[in-house]
């Protein structure tokens, strides 16, 4: 049992360490149960509730609370029942969170306008998971979620949180160099681009990277100098492949929309475990993107711009924690 308890403990330390780094701020007690406010349907007294982060949405003035179900599974216990159960045990406890003025109490702040959404993190505490974890979420139906309408539910597997935790490392290795080169995280933030039918409406205080963010192929962190404002840095984190051009193209065509490419901006792409020839695939979608813009051997401003980037496969990471550590200090 003792075993058991330090297994799941792991999964909590890494989501700590993760989503801090991601600016996810923490509310209210952890490991806890609260009354369920539909037993009949749910065939529950109580929910379980790991832990609540939250943060600000960049395109509502609202926050988004995230109701935690954290797991830590060993490689052979990873199967498509266990996950059905966690996801549709977690649409439950969204759907009661709504409406829980239990919940509200513990995990939410007064007078803030707020939506609530589910996130089931599965951590592979052995390392040996390499099977398709989204196959496990094939055959769930949407309707057996009972989600309120407009919340979502968000599922972290053991690939996305490697990559996510990788993330998160090669951060903390650039700011922790002689010569940083990522500043402190005061003068950091994730970036929510300005889109046609979408503004970003709080640019300043929505610095935390949203659920959509940490779940989509590119995730970007951009920095300022503290003694050079005017200029800026941008890590682009990417987890596709990178072996056609074509995706390379289309990559360097959303910096460009972004507003991401200029003399005052210096711009960095991060791969972890992409295609081994992914770095010359990038130097030839550089050169294809320069060269339609006004033909070949013609200087453009933007054709300097899209030259500067800088492409740089990341250091695997992989967190791992002992039992015996976390029963000895834990």
């Amino acid at each position: 049992m003792a075993e058991n308890e330090h297994t799941a403990h792991q999964a909590e330390i890494l989501a700590s360490e993760l989503f801090s780094e991601f600016f996810w701020s923490r509310l209210g007690p952890t490991n806890h149960d609260w009354p369920c406010e539909d037993t009949e349907r749910h065939g529950a007294a109580t929910h379980p509730c790991d832990v609540v982060y939250y943060y600000d949405e960049p395109y509502a003035a609202r926050q988004t609370y995230v109701h935690c179900d954290l797991k830590s599974y060993a490689k052979g216990t990873i199967t498509a029942a266990a996950v059905k159960a966690a996801v549709e045990s977690l649409g439950k406890q969204v759907a009661c969170a709504e409406r829980s003025d239990e919940w509200r109490k513990l995990h939410t702040h007064d007078n803030v306008t707020f939506s609530v959404s589910g996130l089931l993190f599965v951590y592979n505490h052995d390392g040996e998971y390499e099977a398709d974890f989204q196959k496990n979420l094939v055959h769930i139906a949407p309707e057996s979620l009972q989600l309120p309408r407009g919340s979502k539910l968000f599922v972290l597997g053991p690939r996305e949180i490697f990559w996510l935790d990788n993330i998160r490392a090669d951060i903390q290795r650039m700011r922790g160099k002689a010569t940083p080169e990522v500043p402190a995280p005061e003068h950091c933030f994730f970036f929510h681009p300005q889109l046609m039918r979408r503004a970003n409406l709080q640019v300043k205080k929505a610095k935390a990277a949203t659920l959509e963010t940490l779940t989509s192929p590119i995730i970007i962190l951009e920095h300022r100098d503290p003694r050079r404002p005017v200029s800026r840095g941008v890590l682009i984190f990417y987890s596709r492949p990178g072996d056609t051009v074509d995706e390379f193209m289309y990559l360097i065509d959303t910096m460009r929309k972004y507003d991401l490419l200029d003399e005052n901006t210096t711009v960095t792409v991060k791969t972890l475990g992409a295609s081994p020839i992914s770095s010359p695939t990038f130097q030839k979608a550089q050169l294809q993107y320069i060269e339609g813009l006004t033909g070949s051997g013609v200087y453009t401003d933007l054709g300097e711009y899209v030259k500067a980037i800088r492409y740089e496969p990341m250091r695997e990471t992989r967190t791992v924690y002992s039992n015996i550590d976390l029963g000895t200090w834990g």
